[in-house]
């Protein structure tokens, strides 16, 4: 039990930075699986990119994670059956839409696209991406609200996102959306 004692400490003592890096090391590996699987032959692994997708876990998923999941359960203590649906609807109308257009955001504006290109990506990308996340999330996050502790949620937030990470970050590396002139 040493790492996950000193797992649980480190959430109690400094969550923030414990959530962010966790984010930043399960991003990171969904990047590498998504690279590796979908790696033409004689290519190589990109870097940028796979630090590109830590820095998104590190700066922004793990504090707002650790900010989301501590607002939901303050704003709705409880964890019966119409309250975790509370939860989960909240989840997916505010906070999905606003992490994965981040994602986007931020993920494109480091690739050097400009604010019109950004804006045409999330345009292409934020719906369908969001209406492919309604056959994940919802499961995932009822388990999570009605079972997980509450500090330990972004750890599940981000288990269950090293799978729906692999295909973000397929959509963030498809080609530039075209600008309408």
């Amino acid at each position: 039990m040493g790492f996950l004692s000193w797992y649980l400490g480190m959430l109690d003592s400094r969550p923030i930075i414990t959530k962010s890096i966790s984010s930043a090391l399960i991003y990171a590996a969904a990047d590498i699986t998504t690279q590796t699987i979908t790696m033409e032959p004689y290519s190589s692994w990109d870097t940028i990119r796979t630090l590109r997708m830590a820095g998104f876990g590190l700066i922004i998923l793990g504090p707002a994670q650790h900010k989301w999941f501590n607002f939901v359960a303050r704003v709705l203590p409880k964890r019966d059956v119409i309250t975790t649906f509370k939860k989960l609807l909240m989840g997916q109308l505010v906070y999905g839409p606003a992490i994965t257009g981040a994602f986007f955001s931020f993920n494109a504006a480091l690739q050097g696209e400009s604010g019109i290109e950004i804006t045409a990506r999330l345009k292409r990308d934020l719906l369908p991406t969001l209406l492919n996340g309604l056959l994940y999330w919802p499961i995932c996050d009822f388990f999570t609200y009605k079972i997980i502790p509450v500090h330990l949620q972004p750890l599940m937030n981000s288990s269950f996102s090293y799978l729906w990470t692999i295909y973000l970050t397929y959509m963030a590396s498809l080609v530039k959306a075209v600008v309408d002139q």
